[in-house]
């Protein structure tokens, strides 16, 4: 049986003297005191391989999530976060991904518009030289975009996986496509869907406890999931549980075992197509 990878998880320490805060944040702006592979165990019963998704309150610190890379690399990979604009003088995105991938760091968050302070950005906010630095980056060091989009951002999206081909891209959170009543919003997922074409796109699909406003065990979320998975493909989409994240868990050990039955009682799944979604997209795309 393949071994449950989990895709997603938000960490961060309570020794804020080895792993301080960024100037400007304190404890009230923590979702939780913290959050770490332990706790991480604890709700999974076992320990699982996890992306470690770096934590904005570190800012560009990244000494958490590679030390506990470093510390087990089989178990642990990283998705990174660096400026790609800034009006600042800071290392040039692409040297930056190339210096933290050193250290385990096979990904880097990008927040599109809807996900950023809002200063005016155009249509297109992707144009902009930093990100054009990362997607190049990305495809020559056989690294990987990871998007935090909501549904209007996925088209500027696309365009980039236009002229970047070859590079590897995540949409997070199955790009903000939602569930209400029982029913998938249709223009939300078609946005996500037409991200398709680009056979270098994936998905992470989950939180599965945010997707729509059912209890556990989430059986109507199955709907959703069957879609992605025609558009996509087993093989370009991956469970994430969000742990740590800002989604609530009512109950943790339920939710997130729910979320993992979701895809293994799946009748339109065949057993390759769990394991590719469970474990294997996620261990082929983030742990080289």
């Amino acid at each position: 049986m393949t071994t449950v990878h989990d895709a997603h998880v938000h960490v961060w320490s309570a020794d804020q003297i080895r792993y301080p805060l960024a100037p400007g944040l304190d404890d009230g702006d923590l979702w939780l005191p913290s959050f770490t592979p332990d706790d991480h165990e604890s709700i999974a019963g076992g320990r699982l391989p996890i992306n470690l998704v770096q934590m904005t309150w570190y800012g560009l610190d990244h000494r958490y999530i590679l030390d506990l890379i470093g510390s087990d690399p089989e178990l642990f990979t990283g998705t990174g976060i660096i400026p790609a604009v800034s009006d600042v003088s800071v290392g040039s995105p692409d040297r930056v991904m190339r210096d933290l991938a050193k250290g385990g760091i096979r990904a880097f968050r990008i927040r599109s518009r809807a996900a950023q302070p809002q200063w005016g950005q155009p249509d297109q906010w992707l144009n902009q030289d930093g990100y054009e630095r990362m997607f190049a980056t990305a495809a020559e060091d056989d690294l990987v975009l990871s998007f935090l989009a909501a549904s209007e951002d996925l088209p500027e999206i696309g365009r980039m996986c236009e002229r970047f081909p070859q590079t590897a891209v995540i949409i997070d959170h199955v790009g903000g496509v939602r569930m209400k009543e029982g029913a998938v919003a249709a223009d939300d997922l078609q946005q996500l869907v037409d991200l398709a074409d680009h056979p270098k796109v994936f998905v992470k699909f989950g939180p599965v406890h945010a997707l729509s406003d059912e209890e556990a065990p989430f059986a109507g979320v199955a709907v959703l999931l069957r879609q992605v998975v025609k558009a996509f493909g087993a093989d370009r989409c991956m469970w994430e549980s969000d742990c740590g994240g800002p989604s609530k868990l009512d109950d943790p050990p339920t939710e997130v075992l729910a979320g993992v039955d979701l895809v293994r009682h799946a009748d339109f799944l065949s057993a390759q197509d769990k394991a590719a979604i469970l474990g294997t997209t996620a261990r082929k795309l983030l742990w080289r």
